[in-house]
């Protein structure tokens, strides 16, 4: 990988549950590896992997010591992790990717995702 990926700490629009969203590019291949990698400490195990074609998207169901989330990636360059009941779960991956050389936190105003975008 030839520089770190970018990602969010943000709340879902319209809500003040916590994601990660990722921007990715086409040279992206092994994000999936890498963050499964990275998260290595806390154990992840994907337990279903879907490819939901109507949304060209693939999401991962992963368990880990700190709990279960989702990670889907689609074909437009975004991906999430998402634990929308396991909002500890969410921090702790964050920490986690922050202290990564693969991945570079941006700041983002949470205020941006008060309302919810249709």
């Amino acid at each position: 990988m030839s520089k770190p990926h970018k990602y969010h700490l943000r709340p879902s629009y319209g809500s003040g549950k916590l994601l990660l969203e990722f921007i990715l590019d086409s040279s992206d291949t092994e994000f999936c590896k890498e963050v499964l990698t990275t998260l290595k400490e806390i154990n992840p195990i994907v337990d279903l992997a879907e490819d939901v074609w109507m949304n060209d998207e693939v999401l991962l169901n992963v368990s880990s010591d700190k709990g279960v989330f989702s990670l889907s990636k689609d074909v437009w360059d975004f991906a999430f992790i998402m634990a929308e009941n396991n909002q500890p779960c969410i921090k702790f991956i964050d920490k986690i990717l922050s202290n990564s050389q693969l991945f570079q936190k941006e700041e983002v105003d949470f205020e941006n995702y008060a309302s919810l975008k249709i």
